[in-house]
């Protein structure tokens, strides 16, 4: 369960770290109001399940009313990647000299939960972690002992923090890490941890992931996902049945729908593979009929971030033809078919179903590498 960032703020603050005071706005009369009584320079964010929000539009910096006013205006109720802004956070601006990442996970490779500190605060991290690995110092942790001081501040020298502030990090560090094992997170992070000319590390954005099938322990988290209740694609997943794992909403352009987690999951690695970026996760199940195939196939088409979709089905429970009546089912309800499917179909009763498959509609391919590989190349098309 993703919490918001003013959700966030609320676990953080309560919890001893520093973030600005802000407050959420739902009107742009209420945003005006507040930024009124913050005092200006304010920053007004939106709030949805987003990276980048500051380079969609999402994030303005307003020095009065009029421009509070102005930016309210254009973000609530806008498109983010999507999502439809129904509220934004009024927060107090930073005033800061130097950006920080501050984070912890579970490193499923090593088997150990890790903090991780980074100088390159303010940008995307996943980026950082490709292109310089070494600019984000890791510490794993033994979840019997949690996190001991000492490995704070080894995190925050390895990361090269300037010693007026290491201190103050090192413990932001390690309230995160206890927040992160208390509250049964998945991710908690921090960036920007801004750094201010007086040496005063704030919590500038907020990021806290939380176990799903944990909530029965977190009550008072349990209440806040009703308040960050999904967007319409999520809603409209759960109305399919493709609840809780069967459908994971990403940021790419290739839709993605399969049979099987591991099938599904090894279709997104080889559409990062071939240089694309997956826009879902969608496991339609084993025994899928024509009606659960075409409600996925609405799904997708429902995300604007889909420019392709790629149909990896390998036959055992779910018949082929079943899965080829589904896509004809789906693609009969379009005056036009709005974008690209390329299908792959393999094992039970495959041969039946691909003769089945109007190929007028779908692109067909015998081999899964080729199926990605088209779909790939279909998104890269439509964004050139």
């Amino acid at each position: 369960m993703k919490l918001h960032e003013y959700q966030a703020k609320d676990v953080f603050a309560e919890a001893g770290i520093p973030t600005p005071e802000s407050e959420l706005a739902r009107t742009v009369d209420e945003a005006v109001e507040i930024a009124d009584d913050i005092g200006y320079p304010v920053a007004i964010k939106a709030q949805v399940h987003v990276g980048g929000r500051g380079k969609a539009g999402g994030i303005k910096l307003v020095d009065d009313s009029e421009e509070a006013r102005e930016a309210a205006d254009a973000i609530l109720g806008m498109d983010l990647k999507g999502y439809t802004v129904k509220s934004v956070l009024v927060e107090e601006a930073v005033d800061f000299v130097d950006e920080l990442y501050v984070g912890v996970t579970m490193d499923r490779g090593v088997g150990r939960p890790v903090a991780m500190v980074s100088t390159r605060g303010g940008v995307n991290i996943e980026e950082v972690a490709d292109e310089d690995p070494d600019a984000i110092a890791r510490e794993h942790i033994d979840p019997a002992f949690g996190m001991h001081d000492f490995q704070a501040r080894k995190a925050v020298y390895d990361a090269g923090i300037d010693r007026e502030v290491a201190g103050d990090v090192a413990s932001i560090l390690t309230t995160l890490y206890d927040l992160w094992e208390e509250r049964d997170g998945a991710d908690a992070e921090i960036n920007p941890l801004m750094v201010t000319a007086d040496d005063e590390v704030v919590a500038a954005d907020a990021v806290f992931n939380i176990d799903g099938d944990a909530l029965f322990r977190q009550p008072d988290l349990a209440e806040m996902e009703e308040k960050a209740a999904g967007d319409e694609l999520e809603a409209k997943a759960n109305e399919y049945g493709f609840e809780g794992a069967n459908y994971v909403r990403l940021d790419g352009s290739v839709g993605i729908i399969g049979n099987g987690a591991g099938l599904v999951m090894t279709t997104l690695d080889l559409v990062d593979h071939y240089g694309g970026s997956p826009a879902n996760f969608l496991d339609i199940g084993g025994g899928a009929k024509a009606e659960r195939v075409a409600n996925a196939l609405d799904l997708v088409f429902s995300d604007e971030n889909v420019d392709a979709v790629v149909f990896n089905i390998f036959g055992g429970i779910t018949r082929g033809d079943e899965v080829a009546n589904g896509i004809n089912e789906a693609l009969a309800q379009f005056d036009e078919i709005p974008k690209p499917v390329i299908v792959r179909l393999a094992g039970t009763n495959a041969e039946e179903g691909m003769e089945i498959l109007n190929t007028d509609l779908v692109q067909v391919e015998a081999t899964l590498e080729d199926a990605v590989q088209a779909a790939v190349e279909a998104a890269t098309e439509v964004n050139a």
